[in-house]
């Protein structure tokens, strides 16, 4: 039977999840996850349905006949196959740590998603890309050319039908215009420290104000340099004996396993963007094992 996902997002009103339930009932659609947040300080409903079509109804018709009941309730609605694999471009500069993790899970199928390319402003990752048979582009990024690396990216994202763009530690600010035009569909990840040490060396800052948190915060990229709405975040303790170079490793590893987790959110479309924040549906019990399969 065909799987898919319907998610939903609209202003609070009664009747919504009788109506997406009646509708998919009468389409020989029978509902295994339902997930659902009314937004009672902005008066948004958001909901996420995992269901099976028991009759071979198709995602064109579903979305078709839809259109009345979401008329009715004003939603922003969409169906999507579950078992659909996302076209995601990566981009990564001179630390590999999250893309080595991400090509990982990919290989293993913890991570469904199909990898259309790597780009980078460096070549040091060219071989370890090229070896997993996923096109690598190296655009060089300067003060002077920053407009053209900016359309050659935006050509890569378009050619290969991208979805989903993931900043895996590229150290490069995206312009507002690609900003904008990407809006939900660019990821970043970088390191969040309580309390937050910017600019060269943060990890160093950390250990010399005997930081006892460290960890790591993944969301969405806007115009606005790493205030996008969050998507994942996690921490991990440190104590007085460890190192700077502790603070790194653990960092890195935090970082990794948090934009990994941002990622399959978004892919299995649990991520709902409203306004500076996020609604983020949890995968269900078993949902790793069985999205995995998708």
């Amino acid at each position: 039977m065909p799987n898919y996902i319907l998610t939903v997002a609209c202003p609070t009103k009664r009747g919504i999840v009788a109506a997406i339930a009646t509708y998919l009932a009468q389409n020989g659609c029978n509902i295994t996850d339902s997930s659902q947040f009314d937004d009672a300080l902005t008066g948004r409903f958001f909901m996420r349905v995992s269901f099976a079509s028991e009759t071979g109804v198709d995602l064109a018709a579903l979305q078709t006949g839809f259109a009345e009941t979401a008329q009715a309730f004003a939603m922003a609605a969409k169906f999507h196959d579950a078992t659909s694999r996302m076209k995601v471009v990566i981009m990564v500069s001179r630390f590999g740590h999250c893309l080595n993790d991400l090509l990982y899970r990919w290989r293993i199928g913890a991570l469904p998603i199909e990898i259309v390319a790597v780009i980078s402003n460096h070549m040091d990752y060219q071989k370890v890309v090229v070896n997993h048979d996923i096109p690598f582009h190296c655009i060089k990024v300067t003060r002077d050319n920053k407009q053209q690396a900016e359309a050659a990216q935006m050509r890569i994202v378009e050619e290969t039908g991208a979805e989903l763009v993931v900043l895996a530690r590229y150290m490069q600010v995206l312009s507002d215009d690609i900003c904008q035009k990407m809006s939900g569909r660019i990821i970043n990840i970088h390191h969040s420290f309580l309390p937050s040490f910017k600019g060269a060396n943060p990890y160093k800052q950390a250990y010399e104000h005997g930081v006892k948190l460290i960890g790591a915060t993944s969301h969405y990229v806007t115009a606005d340099l790493d205030e996008g709405p969050i998507i994942e975040q996690d921490t991990v303790r440190v104590t007085h004996a460890q190192s700077p170079e502790d603070y790194v490793s653990l960092g890195r590893d935090v970082e990794a396993q948090v934009l990994s987790r941002a990622i399959h959110a978004h892919i299995h479309h649990r991520v709902f963007v409203s306004g500076t924040k996020t609604v983020v549906f949890p995968a269900s019990p078993g949902s790793y094992a069985s999205e995995r399969m998708g």
